[in-house]
């Protein structure tokens, strides 16, 4: 029991992942890559003595680009993952329990690492 929520250890919605879930995920994360990629990319371009000096002003607004930067790399990280997980031959497994994560959850987020049972209990541990 996790949050008062009893959790169903039986996987019953679980599907294989088909070739084509496979490559449909694998393009959701090639293009979440990419995506990431030119995000950063764009953060880090040299402002315009114009943009520095707006910055300056604002420590606010240099904070907030700072975490945005941080949470655009980890996501970054989390999408090559999966990537290399897929390579590997391993994607689709829980980190924890290593049961297959449910092909529903994966086509929502695809760079998961976690079953939805294993997620609930690591974010009820924080």
């Amino acid at each position: 029991m996790v949050n008062n929520q009893i959790i169903d250890d039986r996987d019953t919605r679980l599907s294989p992942l088909s070739p084509e879930d496979l490559a449909a995920l694998r393009d959701s994360l090639q293009e979440q890559r990419l995506f990431r990629e030119d995000q950063l990319r764009q953060m880090a371009a040299v402002p315009s003595r114009t943009d520095a000096l707006i910055q300056r002003r604002s420590a606010a607004q240099t904070e907030v680009r700072v975490k945005l930067a941080a949470s655009a790399r980890m996501v970054l990280a989390d999408v090559e993952a999966a990537l290399d997980r897929m390579d590997e031959g391993r994607y689709g497994r829980c980190h924890l329990c290593r049961r297959t994560i449910d092909r529903d959850r994966l086509m929502i987020v695809p760079q998961a690492r976690y079953c939805s049972r294993c997620q609930q209990v690591r974010e009820a541990g924080r």
